[in-house]
């Protein structure tokens, strides 16, 4: 795409087959797989009752990136990534399996769920770097822009979708072993079930994109790239901390039962909310996309994030709580278009995987361990401060960034020309 040309904005990237029958399969196991985490966060909460027990989900999911993330993203350059993403979901499909049952046998031990958990961390772990270096050969590149911005969109309605879905199923008047969470993980059995149908249904056939023999320095050649261009180590890790400190998800049982009083109905509300926000300002970035001044419009967006989780955290008021949450969603939506697309437009196509994973690293840090590090603060300080404080220190990690990255800060369009123009290559 010439950086001269207008981006592409409407429905132009559903001009092509293979995209609108992946963002369906998403559509489908994101509400899943949200309706999915709510129940789990519940019925963790309700066995123990202690917010550190529910940072240990985020913790048990993102133990596996250490372990698989870098062998994950060299398998996602030298094999076919779409059957990669159809293995590591059909494992998805054994673990919900098995949070089914432990709910019908009203087990009460915890570390039941964590070790299930922890497959569905390492299917994650392999599935994400094929996932997001499959993205870019489903839309012709003149239209790739405008694929990140739908498919930030089809992310944000399941999201939406997903935890409301759980939280209604929750309460369900049912009786006997499928009230609850079993009921919720029979309803993730079949949005798995319809996205495996789909992605097999892709036309798509990518051979290796790596043939270079295997190697210590192929492997870790993600790293390298990422580390000698300034764009994208700003981009991901500015995202890893003000995650880590900012996300509250984890916290979210906490404030719906006992600070906000609203129960599992509240709790798929408040999970929602953050969502219902980032579709909207999807829905404006589809039809206005972001035509200059990129990298500076992410940091202000980033700040407003941090700004809006300080509010929730002073919040004891439903609907505050719910327009706290929707703007940083709004805001956090901005952030993702632009980092998504830098991710993959200054990568050269033969490297997405790879430094995908690595990217894969810092979301995964900034989402599953920084639920741990909610869990572990609001342990200490209580869910109110800990909010608080994550929150501030989102705005100051932001603020310092700016200085940090100013290649990043003084990013401009969002086309592989303009964000490959001056990169420092290894």
């Amino acid at each position: 795409m010439d950086s001269g040309k207008a981006p592409a904005r409407g429905l132009a990237a559903f001009r092509s087959r293979d995209f609108r029958r992946y963002q369906m399969a998403r559509m489908a196991v994101i509400a899943g797989a949200e309706a999915q985490t709510v129940a789990v966060a519940w019925q963790v909460y309700s066995i123990t009752h202690r917010a550190l027990d529910l940072g240990f989900t985020g913790l048990a999911l993102f133990l596996p990136n250490l372990f698989f993330l870098i062998p994950a993203g060299h398998v996602a350059d030298r094999y076919d990534r779409r059957i990669i993403i159809l293995i590591c979901y059909s494992l998805q499909v054994l673990c919900t399996g098995a949070l089914l049952t432990i709910a019908v046998m009203g087990l009460q031990n915890v570390m039941f769920i964590y070790a299930v958990l922890f497959l569905i961390g390492t299917g994650r772990s392999f599935s994400g770097p094929a996932s997001s270096a499959l993205i870019p050969h489903l839309v012709p590149e003149g239209h790739f822009v405008n694929a990140v911005t739908w498919g930030a969109a089809i992310f944000q309605l399941a999201n939406i979708g997903g935890p409301a879905l759980g939280g209604l199923l929750f309460t369900l008047p049912l009786r006997g072993a499928l009230a609850g969470a079993g009921i919720v993980y029979i309803a993730t059995l079949c949005t798995l079930v319809i996205f495996l149908a789909l992605i097999a249904s892709l036309s798509i056939r990518l051979g290796r994109m790596e043939h270079r023999d295997l190697s210590l320095q192929v492997v870790l050649a993600g790293f390298k790239y990422v580390r000698h261009t300034p764009i994208l180590l700003g981009s991901s890790s500015l995202d890893l901390f003000v995650v880590l400190l900012g996300g509250a998800t984890a916290l979210m049982p906490i404030f719906a039962q006992e600070i906000l009083h609203t129960g599992p109905t509240g709790l798929g509300v408040l999970r929602a909310a953050p969502a219902a926000g980032a579709l909207i300002v999807s829905f404006m970035l589809a039809r206005y996309p972001l035509r200059n001044k990129a990298g500076l419009r992410l940091f202000v967006c980033v700040g407003i994030f941090g700004a809006a989780i300080v509010v929730f955290g002073f919040s004891r008021n439903l609907a505050l709580s719910l327009i706290a949450l929707a703007v940083s969603g709004a805001a956090d939506m901005v952030s993702v278009v632009v980092r998504s697309s830098v991710l993959q437009l200054a990568t050269p196509p033969e490297m997405r995987g790879r430094v995908s994973a690595v990217n894969a690293m810092f979301l995964g840090a900034s989402n599953e361990l920084g639920e741990f590090e909610s869990g572990l603060t609001a342990q200490w300080l209580g869910a109110v401060r800990a909010t608080i404080y994550g929150g501030i220190g989102a705005m100051v990690v932001t603020g310092l960034w700016t200085v940090l990255f100013p290649d990043l800060r003084k990013a401009d369009e969002l086309t592989a020309g303009a964000l490959r123009r001056d990169l420092k290559q290894p």
